[in-house]
């Protein structure tokens, strides 16, 4: 088998946005296509039910449903759906939930309702595994107020609770604090604006947003920064950055969308308490897209 077929969560995995129709109900249809066209345009597969797809404005059954839809769409070994959850027993349910379907990899946030010690982390990620299938953490400290630091995560990879974690701390010398003491825990790129710092430092794959409107030039600038060519790379990450930085701000969701749109994808509408972008900030973005058309990036 390839090392991605061994280790699914490896490569370029698109955290997916989710399309939605005039009433705010999931577009499915669209959503299959679009999963199709990543993996077409050389991505290695999708993270459904991360923050990108809005997951926590999901009902049960939704949330469901877009996990068996990808998976129909690509296969079950290229989706590694997103299980957060306010309790262990809810995200376990996901797990299995993601198992189920076929999924052969899934990625969880620490205990996100209030600030957990690590005692708390350490069981809580201890029930996921317990599922079966192996997991990625999802360090975001910014939004869940825990802190997957370093040793925190040689631990948890020590017990065999993970495989490899989503770094969004934004701090890239944790890099190789976490080679240092998890040789083997894999190193996936966690927010877009950090890609190359992250890529020449050993990551092996990128939990990734803005493929999810210029998948081509997103998985090229992957490929040459992970390869070693930095010439390539470098000019990628230039021409690309002015739209890779919005991965990291709190309008991410709408500032993918809207370059979904610009490159003639569907973005679309975005579900409360999420609203639109303002007018500068839409400008910006717009802005953004067209020059990245126009370098022909899409």
């Amino acid at each position: 088998m390839t090392t991605t077929e061994n280790r699914p969560w490896r490569g370029v995995l698109v955290a997916t946005a989710l399309p939605l129709n005039d009433d705010l109900s999931v577009d499915y249809d669209r959503y299959a296509r679009h999963c199709a066209w990543l993996v077409e345009n050389g991505c290695d597969g999708v993270v459904p039910n991360g923050s990108l797809g809005e997951y926590q404005v999901l009902t049960p059954e939704e949330r469901a449903k877009v996990v068996e839809t990808a998976v129909s769409a690509i296969g079950g070994s290229r989706v590694m759906p997103g299980v957060a959850a306010y309790g262990s027993a809810e995200a376990r349910r996901w797990a299995e939930q993601a198992r189920d379907a076929g999924c052969r990899s899934v990625m969880l946030l620490p205990p996100n309702a209030y600030r957990a010690d690590e005692r708390s982390v350490l069981a809580h990620y201890e029930a996921v595994a317990e599922v079966g299938v192996p997991v990625v953490a999802y360090n975001n400290p910014i939004d869940t107020k825990v802190d997957l630091v370093p040793e925190l995560l040689a631990k948890l990879h020590a017990e065999g609770y993970i495989h490899g974690v989503k770094e969004f701390s934004g701090d890239v010398r944790r890099a190789y604090r976490i080679a240092e003491l998890a040789p083997e825990l894999d190193l996936l790129i966690g927010a877009d604006d950090v890609l190359l710092e992250l890529a020449v430092a050993g990551a092996k794959g990128w939990v990734a947003g803005y493929p999810n409107a210029l998948p081509a030039a997103s998985v090229e600038l992957y490929h040459a920064a992970v390869e070693g060519d930095l010439d390539t790379a470098r000019l990628l990450y230039r021409r690309l950055h002015p739209l890779l930085r919005w991965d990291s701000r709190v309008e991410f969701v709408q500032a993918i969308k809207l370059s979904m749109d610009i490159v003639g994808r569907h973005g679309g509408r975005v579900r409360p308490p999420r609203v639109p972008l303002l007018p500068e900030q839409e400008a910006s973005v717009r802005a953004a897209t067209e020059k990245a058309l126009a370098a022909g990036l899409a």
